[in-house]
């Protein structure tokens, strides 16, 4: 058989039952990963920039919390509004812990965090807080803009959907 038979054969199979059945069975794997194991998201906005630029797109692995909790320095998508609303934010405090900005510098149980991912630095200005029990206190990289153009703050555990995969 030449080459080009080859070639046709394999982009313009005979249309049998087991193509059917194999193209069917790969239709519904293909379905079943991306909508409940790897959720395909694309990045709007520049809350995460440099760490994700806008327009781009990333993976969501929704069992990376199945087996241990998230940890401080995770980056995770949490659910926000509805099903198909969700932010990307990095983990910074943890249940328990003290939270807070003074000149744009992130404290955590009164001690500075370096933070090698945030490039500008902020004025930002946030009195100490306590996070609460089952909760984590996300927040997003890119600080260069006012607190008040961002969300951020506590999130309740059970809304974050999984880890993300860049």
């Amino acid at each position: 058989m030449s080459p080009s038979n080859i070639l046709q054969k394999f982009l313009f199979p005979s249309f049998t039952k087991r193509l059917l059945l194999r193209t069917s069975l790969l239709a519904c794997a293909t379905w079943f990963i991306f909508s409940f194991l790897l959720i395909p998201l694309r990045i709007e906005g520049y809350s995460m920039v440099p760490t994700y630029l806008d327009g781009s797109f990333a993976l969501c692995w929704r069992l990376q919390y199945l087996f241990s909790p998230p940890k401080r320095g995770d980056v995770v998508t949490v659910r926000f509004a509805g099903k198909n609303v969700m932010l990307l934010k990095r983990i910074v405090g943890l249940a328990g812990d003290t939270v807070s900005f003074r000149n744009g510098q992130l404290y955590i149980n009164k001690n500075p965090v370096a933070e090698p991912y945030v490039i500008n630095n902020s004025k930002w200005q946030l009195a100490e807080r306590i996070v609460k029990p089952g909760y984590v206190y996300v927040v997003g990289d890119n600080r260069d803009t006012p607190m008040q153009q961002h969300k951020f703050g506590q999130v309740n555990s059970k809304r974050i959907i999984g880890g993300v995969i860049p």
